[in-house]
């Protein structure tokens, strides 16, 4: 029996697994949940929570793959959609965690923000910190922030909103969310940084994952689905397609390439047969 497709959560939730092998599991994350034991209560809850809870009650998404550990890599606000990565084993959680604090795994976001942006590409490097007036908040801190650094490319508008793709150079707390805002640009939907309220649609998506599996050592490439995300904030569903084809086209570069194949050798005449001389026998006669 093939095995399921989604990590299959009581009341009927499905979160779909977009793509897995022996080392990883990576994910479509819906909105409304939170990840770690110390974040605030999501509107669906703690997805790693549940998931734990999951496989300990053995779900058979679980048991067909003879699960027993699974753990988030690195976080995505409750709100933002898309590709999340988990550990299957405990011994894979540091080497995959590494990936990412040395900055080694390729990552893009789609962000709708409002207005429309001057420029078609930029990069922003304000450093950011927390917030110590507002918990739960961070902002830029020029004097104590952390280096942070993302690069922007502008990819549709329609009236009011622009289509940015997104490719965080830094994993710090909010990054992107706060780095359109400083740029009078924040993304639709947003809360803390926007003019959005709490339940609001977030207008910010994780698309793809590119990293070297670090047991493996094969090349993982994993993109979401964004149609559905686009239609959502009244773009077309083939918006994001320069970054997608860029994405396609840099993770197909990577691939190993396919040996030469040997050239098949030119049939050749049958060698002439040469007639042999018949051995002469030499008769023994016995002496009577």
């Amino acid at each position: 029996m093939a095995k399921p497709t989604n990590i299959e959560l009581p009341g009927k939730i499905r979160i779909p697994i977009v793509f897995e092998n022996r080392t990883l599991l990576i994910v479509d994350k819906p909105a409304g949940w939170v990840l770690g034991p110390d974040g605030p209560i999501g509107r669906r809850g703690n997805l790693q929570i549940a998931v734990e809870s999951s496989i300990g009650a053995g779900a058979y998404w679980a048991r067909s793959r003879s699960l027993k550990f699974l753990r988030f890599v690195h976080r995505l606000d409750a709100d933002t959609t898309g590709l999340l990565m988990f550990s299957k084993s405990f011994g894979g959680l540091e080497p995959l965690s590494e990936l990412f604090a040395e900055r080694k795994v390729e990552k893009r976001y789609l962000a709708v923000v409002e207005g429309v942006p001057d420029e078609c590409h930029w990069t922003c490097t304000l450093p950011l910190g927390p917030d110590q007036e507002h918990n739960g908040r961070h902002r830029v801190d020029k004097e104590n922030g952390r280096e942070s650094e993302t690069r922007f490319e502008v990819l549709a508008s329609i009236p009011g909103r622009t289509l940015i793709a997104c490719e965080p150079l830094t994993g710090r707390s909010h990054q992107i969310r706060i780095h359109l805002a400083e740029a009078g640009y924040p993304i639709v939907g947003d809360p803390l940084y926007g003019r959005g309220y709490w339940g609001d649609p977030l207008g910010l998506r994780s698309i793809f994952l590119g990293l070297r599996d670090p047991y493996l050592k094969t090349q993982v490439h994993v993109t979401a689905p964004v149609s559905e995300f686009l239609e959502q904030f009244g773009f077309a569903k083939n918006a994001a397609e320069p970054v997608l084809m860029a994405l396609k086209k840099a993770a197909e570069a990577t691939k190993p390439a396919k040996p030469a194949a040997k050239p098949i050798p030119e049939a050749q005449p049958p060698a002439p047969v040469v007639p042999t001389k018949p051995k002469r026998v030499r008769r023994f006669t016995p002496p009577v």
